[in-house]
């Protein structure tokens, strides 16, 4: 599979108003992007630490997936992300070799990333999504 990098880390946090100064008055990071992803009713806030991101994940409806997950578990780390090339062969050749897959194919994700989950009954408990750009 070989990603080229860890591409984010999704954290759960209940609100953005709060949780976006911690980052930059703390760590010092600029908040470069919020976006609403309607679909996985979501809201995002994205800061860079070299290559890789942090996306902080406010949920818009209790019953989505991110309302849910701070529910069940609290704020904390989400996800983690790894950038592929060819993300819909990776989701494949993840199901071959096993892997519980939740997206059999990609969707759109924030950032105009395309999107796959792997089940982290299939990956030692930590959600792993994969993410390609689709304009590299």
């Amino acid at each position: 599979m070989k990603p080229t990098h860890i591409e984010h880390i999704g954290i759960a946090v209940k609100d953005l108003k709060e949780a976006i100064p911690f980052y930059e008055n703390v760590f010092g990071l600029e908040c470069y992007a919020i976006e609403e992803v309607a679909d996985q009713k979501v809201k995002t806030a994205f800061f860079k630490v070299g290559q890789t991101k942090i996306e902080l994940l406010e949920s818009t409806d209790s019953e989505g997936p991110i309302g849910k997950f701070l529910e069940k578990k609290g704020e904390g780390i989400h996800h983690m992300a790894f950038a592929v090339e060819n993300l819909a062969e990776k989701l494949s050749f993840a199901e071959e070799k096993g892997v519980r897959v939740i997206d059999k194919t990609p969707r759109n994700g924030a950032e105009g990333l395309k999107i796959g989950f792997l089940h982290p009954k299939s990956t030692f408990g930590v959600l792993t999504e994969l993410c390609e750009d689709p304009n590299n």
